[in-house]
């Protein structure tokens, strides 16, 4: 008589008994998964690494702060030229010199906080705009860098203006030009919260910018399926 065929073993049973490695289950290897032996940070053996370093970004938002504070210079260039002159008129009373509006009633002053923060949220916009072209993944360093950047711009704008427009010293400037001669107030900012207009206009315009044009990120895929059964 012939006896049974004995029914062959399953395959990680087969792999067992021959030695062999046996196969890792399904999914061992999913996404957010870190093979074994593999660096931490990464996403698998072609993987890449969840964006630049802390120090990289610190690095970025430095430059960042350098660029858009330097670029107050032109600012404050373009407010000394292009704001309105205040005029003053000096006169003398006894042996004394009084300086006073030759237009008591005109708006020049208000011109000259205006001019100042149209210019600042102009410088604001571009600068959020370059800053998100140049790097588009963002980051709170950056982010930071950039209303920094223009609140320090605005400073050196502000100071810069002053110091290029007429001289501080009213009563001397009246003498040089002489009594009764018009002659234009130095340029001040009688509104300091127009230091504010460039980084709160380079916040907002970023902000805008990265939640319609940012990168998203992915939707997450189904989850493997259990060893042994087939996912629907």
């Amino acid at each position: 008589m012939t006896a049974p065929l004995t029914p062959p073993p399953p395959p990680n049973e087969r792999s067992s008994h021959q030695g062999g490695p046996v196969p890792p289950p399904v999914g061992a290897h999913a996404v957010g998964t870190t093979p074994p032996g593999a660096p931490y940070g990464t996403h698998g053996e072609h993987g890449e690494q969840d964006g630049p370093g802390m120090l990289s970004e610190v690095r970025q938002a430095a430059v960042t702060v350098a660029a858009v504070t330097l670029s107050g210079l032109l600012l404050g260039v373009l407010w000394w030229k292009l704001a309105p002159s205040v005029p003053l008129v000096g006169e003398v009373v006894g042996d004394r010199w009084l300086v006073y509006l030759k237009e008591s009633e005109g708006e020049q002053s208000v011109g000259v906080d205006g001019t100042f923060s149209l210019f600042a949220l102009a410088f604001g916009a571009l600068s959020a705009v370059v800053v998100f072209l140049l790097r588009r993944r963002g980051g709170v360093p950056l982010v930071v860098a950039l209303g920094a950047g223009g609140l320090l711009g605005s400073v050196l704008a502000w100071r810069l203006g002053v110091w290029l427009g007429p001289t501080q010293d009213v009563i001397a400037h009246a003498k040089d030009v002489g009594k009764g001669v018009t002659f234009s107030a130095p340029l001040k900012l009688g509104a300091k919260g127009a230091l504010l207009a460039w980084p709160i206009a380079a916040l907002v315009v970023h902000l805008g910018l990265t939640g319609l044009f940012g990168p998203r990120d992915p939707e997450p895929g189904p989850w493997p399926a259990p060893y042994g059964e087939k996912s629907v």
